[in-house]
């Protein structure tokens, strides 16, 4: 006679099997697995995760192969909460073959991507993993694996972050590349092929490390993010959500009255730009993606007042603020985050205008520079624009100038403006009367008072008087100024359809 406090038999078999997938009862593959100074797939969940929130699908799955055996056959996946918000969580077990994409846990991926879909939920997905499961492609009939046109079809619908803590190869590199936005930490690895694969294409064993280390996909904007290690790495993608969450209670802010000294004197000297953002921004609330690719141009999310915004500012410690085909497409791609999600945006202006001379024209400046525009006169998310110092040509046409129809356009007292810079001005209009000057210390003098004249006709008063912006204002007043401006915005209708498509790139 059995015990009734013991569950019957079918209900044992069951309670076996799900403790079985679970961490405590393999101590020695999670002791393999910290010693690569890594956490086991499911501790990375619980570490993101509100406490008791995750709902398992497909925790029982097996590998398609009777010879093989490994818990939900490497990939683990659920809905879950991170800070209140509906979430789908998905990674694989590198310490299941390898994390390897199999028959099973393709049509595992395929089912949480397809209900993230439906349901709106952002997707956070943890891609350590070796790609295709060699053994699964000797199964006579596999069927078709479209796990990555179902995540691709996610873009501009949901938030989708990839996380590349560990190796991360072939297919998991192609969703990390399919992904809104990358965090890795700099002792992961990532490539469209692992070493068995570039051996055979070039005859070169490499190691992991040596195919594509962190510091090559940072530079080259690959990644989005690089922190430390995966705490920092979870609290970057925690933070992340939160900016698609609406307003959220202010941290406060630095003083503003800084603001007024930040812009040198001298128009010939540079500053950070990083610094403005940061006094302007909710404190300890920026969060800048691709900081080492396209310097010439800063694009983070923050809060002001508590309300998210996406920003994107020129860098004059980078070319002057001049935009290269890099800066370039660094904007436009933020632009199209920033849309599909109904943020709205802040330019902050200090530009020359676009880079020129034949080597940035090697690099088709003339297409990239257009992707701006293009992603720019096609949102309809609201955006405001600040010109901080310069406002030259088409750099400043794509910063929100008053042909893109900001929603408030204001510079500082340190701005000017023009349709190209000023002393390049001064050689086209004047050229007459500087050619026939034959002493050179006499033309230096006269094209300096030119300069000095169109410099007075476009300060950003003189610019203010014809109505060309909004308003100059004290750079003290800025924060007040857009606060007060993104709380006045309409607020973005709630939709389930697509806007636009998040290039990869």
């Amino acid at each position: 006679m059995s015990n009734e406090n013991e569950p019957r038999g079918d209900l044992r078999e069951v309670l076996a099997a799900r403790a079985a997938r679970l961490d405590a009862a393999r101590p020695n593959t999670v002791a393999k697995q910290e010693e690569r100074g890594l956490k086991t797939i499911r501790a990375s969940i619980a570490a993101l995760i509100d406490a008791d929130s995750f709902v398992e699908y497909g925790g029982l799955a097996a590998p398609a192969r009777d010879d093989m055996t490994g818990p939900a056959d490497g990939l683990v996946m659920g809905t879950a909460q991170v800070d209140g918000m509906s979430v789908v969580v998905i990674g694989y077990d590198y310490t299941v073959h390898a994390g390897s994409q199999s028959a099973i846990n393709h049509r595992k991926a395929q089912r949480m991507f397809a209900l993230a879909e439906r349901n709106g939920w952002p997707v956070i997905g943890w891609w350590d993993g070796a790609g295709a499961r060699t053994h699964d492609m000797m199964l006579p009939a596999r069927g078709t694996s479209p796990t990555f046109v179902t995540f691709a079809r996610l873009s501009g619908k949901v938030p989708t972050i990839a996380l590349v803590t560990g190796r991360a190869f072939a297919g998991q590199a192609n969703l990390a590349g399919l992904s809104d936005l990358v965090i890795a930490t700099p002792d992961a690895t990532m490539g469209m092929a692992g070493p068995p694969l570039v051996a055979a294409a070039f005859g070169t064993w490499l190691t992991p490390e040596e195919i594509g280390p962190m510091e090559v996909h940072e530079a080259a904007g690959a990644i989005d993010i690089l922190c430390p290690d995966e705490d920092s790495a979870l609290a970057a993608a925690r933070q992340y959500l939160g900016y698609f969450r609406g307003r959220q209670e202010t941290t406060g802010a630095a003083d503003q009255e800084q603001l007024r000294d930040i812009i040198p004197e001298s128009p010939r000297r540079a500053y950070n730009v990083r610094k403005v953002i940061e006094a302007l921004c909710d404190r300890d609330n920026v969060l800048e993606l691709r900081p080492k690719f396209g310097k010439a141009a800063v694009t983070a999310l923050a809060r002001i007042d508590g309300w998210p915004v996406g920003v994107i500012a020129n860098q004059p410690m980078v070319l002057a603020g001049a935009m290269d085909s890099d800066a370039c497409d660094k904007i436009a791609r933020f632009i199209q985050l920033c849309d599909a999600y109904d943020i709205p945006m802040l330019f902050l202006c200090d530009t020359p205008g676009l880079m020129v001379g034949p080597d940035v024209e090697k690099t088709a400046l003339v297409r990239h520079s257009a992707r701006i525009l293009t992603a720019l006169a096609n949102a309809n998310t609201p955006f405001m624009t600040v010109v901080l110092r310069k406002a030259y040509g088409l750099g400043y046409y794509v910063m929100g100038a008053e042909a893109c129809d900001p929603d408030l356009l204001v510079a500082w007292p340190t701005a000017e403006f023009g349709g190209m810079g000023l002393e390049g001005a001064v050689n086209i209009i004047h050229a007459t009367e500087l050619n026939a000057i034959e002493d050179e210390a006499e033309k230096a003098e006269v094209h300096k008072q030119r300069t000095d004249e169109l410099r007075r006709y476009n300060t950003a008063l003189a610019t203010a008087e014809r109505f060309h912006i909004d308003d100059v204002i004290d750079p003290a007043d800025t924060r007040a100024i857009l606060a007060n401006t993104l709380a006045a915005l309409p607020k973005a209708d709630p939709h389930r359809s697509r806007k636009r498509v998040v290039e990869p790139w």
